[in-house]
């Protein structure tokens, strides 16, 4: 039988953190033995080509951002 997943206030904290102005991406969540070990951020944002703007989106391109060490504090 599955163990119940272990989330506390502090876990919490470190999603909200993760979560926290991302327009555009996704939290991946690794569980194991029901507890969080590990998490990794996607993010993704687009650039214009053009020096005159340069404005940022969300659509297209990627960027990624490894979270692992989030669970440590």
């Amino acid at each position: 039988m599955a163990k119940p997943l272990k989330v506390d206030e502090l876990w919490l904290s470190r999603i909200s953190e993760l979560l926290d102005n991302m327009e555009f991406g996704s939290l991946h969540i690794v569980v194991h033995e029901g507890q969080i070990v590990q998490m990794e951020r996607t993010e993704r944002k687009r650039f214009e080509n053009s020096s005159a703007n340069p404005r940022i989106s969300g659509e297209t391109g990627s960027r990624r951002t490894d979270a692992r060490s989030a669970g440590r504090g």
